[in-house]
């Protein structure tokens, strides 16, 4: 076994691909970020699969500078078919529905396709781990009320249990026997039920369920999605744009910037604090009916994502919920070291790789 060596991540946005480069040693159980950078492309395509050439051209170009001795690739997991959570090797069926755009056209679509062209290169294996539809609901969670009609798992899991593993560290607690709520709150709001490290219930971060966010609608009254289906001027894409996009913060106040919000409260706004209150006050409901999934029996409540840099808002959703359990609070994103650890893990053996079939 190689005990020193690098891992390169790849997390491609709309329209910019961050990657990292971490060196490892297994001797020494070390995991050091040596460069971290955004590329901008220039000269984009509208289709997903048709930029493809262009990051590659410009990741490529970003690693024959870099000069470094990678053993491992860590690209961000896309939206898949429904698996549970875990690391996959990158095989050909995965490649197949990615370049196909079979379940979301997505730029994350793009970063197993880069790595599999990296990894062919320089023969070196590729990874994803805990996809956004990581599915590990018990069947009682699939049922919606409606027959035809099943909840879907699709969440921000990657930093959902990479930030809940890095507490339980922390916490000397057991991440694979213990019991949380972890609120992930970003430009999109997951609160998970996290019980033996299964996400086994979620709101659908993306469309039609939980609080709203920034941006999206979260839940909303069924008569009010008809009115807007049969209204006027509307068709399905436009309606997903709304919601998805043009709802929330940005959809009341015209902006999805928390910090501008907070800003507006502090200066009297009271629109604002009303808007800012109501986020909360959903926020909060939806962990509570997380933590009813556990029959209240929890170690804690977890805070993460970008927007938890927010002590304002921290404190305003523990004020409400910290009856339940203790709430904890791991601030940012970080999908970066969350591939970086997922890598280590592999390389360490300490966690086994699943075959996407």
């Amino acid at each position: 076994m190689i005990t020193q060596g690098h891992i390169l991540i790849i997390n491609p946005g709309s329209t910019s691909t961050k990657l990292a480069i971490y060196s490892y040693d297994l001797e020494n159980e070390l995991l050091t970020l040596e460069d971290e950078t955004t590329l901008v492309h220039a000269s984009l395509e509208a289709s997903i699969s048709a930029q493809l050439d262009i990051r590659y051209e410009d990741v490529d170009h970003f690693l024959m500078a870099a000069q470094v001795d990678l053993q491992i690739i860590m690209a961000r997991g896309a939206p898949l078919r429904p698996l549970s959570g875990g690391s996959y090797q990158v095989n050909d069926l995965m490649l197949d529905d990615l370049r196909t755009n079979k379940y979301s056209q997505h730029a994350s679509n793009l970063a197993a396709l880069m790595g599999e062209r990296i990894g062919h290169k320089n023969n070196i294996p590729v990874y994803i781990t805990d996809p956004i539809t990581t599915d590990e609901f018990e069947a009682v969670a699939r049922i919606s009320g409606v027959p035809g009609i099943e909840r879907k798992s699709r969440s921000h899991a990657l930093n959902i249990k990479a930030s809940l593993r890095e507490l339980c560290i922390r916490l000397n607690k057991n991440y694979a026997e213990s019991s949380w709520v972890v609120c992930h709150m970003g430009g999109g709001i997951s609160v998970a039920t996290v019980s033996n490290g299964r996400i086994i219930d979620v709101n659908d971060a993306l469309l039609g369920m939980g609080p709203f966010s920034p941006e999206r609608a979260g839940a909303l009254p069924t008569s009010g999605i008809l009115d807007l289906a049969f209204g006027a001027n509307h068709d399905r894409s436009s309606i997903e744009e709304l919601l998805s996009k043009e709802s929330g913060l940005k959809g009341y106040l015209g902006t999805a910037d928390l910090q501008m919000v907070e800003e507006r409260i502090h200066g009297g706004d009271i629109e604002a604090e009303l808007i800012f209150q109501a986020m909360v006050y959903q926020i909060s409901k939806e962990i509570a009916a997380m933590a009813s999934v556990l029959k209240f029996k929890l170690d804690g409540i977890l805070l993460t994502g970008g927007m938890a840099n927010s002590q304002l808002l921290c404190e305003s959703i523990s004020d409400r919920v910290q009856a339940l359990s203790e709430v904890y609070v791991e601030a940012g994103e970080n999908e970066m070291e969350a591939l970086a650890q997922a890598g280590l893990r592999i390389l360490t053996g300490t966690e086994s790789i699943k075959t996407y079939t």
